[in-house]
């Protein structure tokens, strides 16, 4: 089953909101009907949640998208830091083949198109002094690269001595193309973010500005609107929940 897209819900039911609120006052402002100015209020609203999905519903499923692959991509690349070098070799050799690539393994060496791959995955960016060392034992033979990334020095050193680096990106692109990304990864299932992750996320104590700056706008504007119960309410709310959220929200 579908998840519903919350932040995409979020957006449309704020227009709607805001929308149907302003046709209201603007509405009730010519001395329109009450009966009137809610249906034709509620009109807008329909209308602006409407426009608003198809303009941003692209935009949303693209966000997720992105987002769902940063999530598999990490997860790829704490299980290759975390596997046997044999069974990382093994799963680049699948992949290599599966691209069309001449790959083979010798002893404890992968060759792709008959220059060595060296696979190096690290919690850490590899350092200059790891790049050194393979670039010392490898001496004026010709090798390639696999890692999570590299260190600034790394990479200069890389650059250097014309080594070819596929980082994780690479790593990642290269095994969704070609079916060979693992079916069981290390550490299991993707970390989900939960619903407490993100009220404890919303209410850390870096949102406590937006909050006060939102509430005092909202008291402002109650006193030059034909409304102005909803917008001292709202406006105080906010403002206690920025002093809350000052005082005890977590820090980020």
């Amino acid at each position: 089953m579908k998840k519903p897209d919350f932040p995409l819900i979020a957006d449309c039911l704020f227009y709607a909101v805001c929308a149907g609120l302003l046709s209201l006052c603007i509405l009730r402002y010519y001395r329109v009907p009450t009966v009137a100015a809610l249906s034709l209020a509620a009109l807008f609203a329909l209308a602006a949640c409407g426009i608003v999905f198809f303009i941003v519903h692209g935009k949303h499923r693209r966000r997720a998208l992105s987002q769902r692959e940063r999530e598999e991509k990490n997860a790829l690349l704490l299980h290759l830091a975390l596997e046997r070098p044999e069974k990382i070799r093994a799963l680049l050799l699948t992949a290599f083949k599966a691209d069309g690539r001449e790959a083979h393994c010798l002893r404890d060496e992968l060759f792709v198109d008959g220059v060595p791959a060296v696979a190096l995955f690290t919690m850490q960016p590899v350092s200059a002094d790891e790049t050194a060392r393979l670039i010392r034992a490898h001496g004026e033979e010709k090798f390639s690269l696999f890692c999570n990334e590299l260190s600034p020095e790394s990479e200069t050193l890389a650059r250097t001595f014309s080594v070819p680096v596929a980082r994780g990106d690479d790593v990642y692109e290269l095994l969704k193309r070609t079916n060979s990304y693992p079916e069981k990864l290390i550490c299991g299932e993707i970390p989900r973010r939960t619903v407490r992750t993100r009220l404890r996320r919303s209410f850390s104590k870096r949102n406590a500005r937006p909050f006060f700056v939102s509430g005092i706008l909202l008291l402002l504007m109650s006193l030059f609107t034909l409304f102005p119960v909803y917008y001292l309410i709202t406006g105080g709310v906010l403002l206690l929940t920025s002093v809350a959220v000052r005082l005890f929200g977590a820090t980020p």
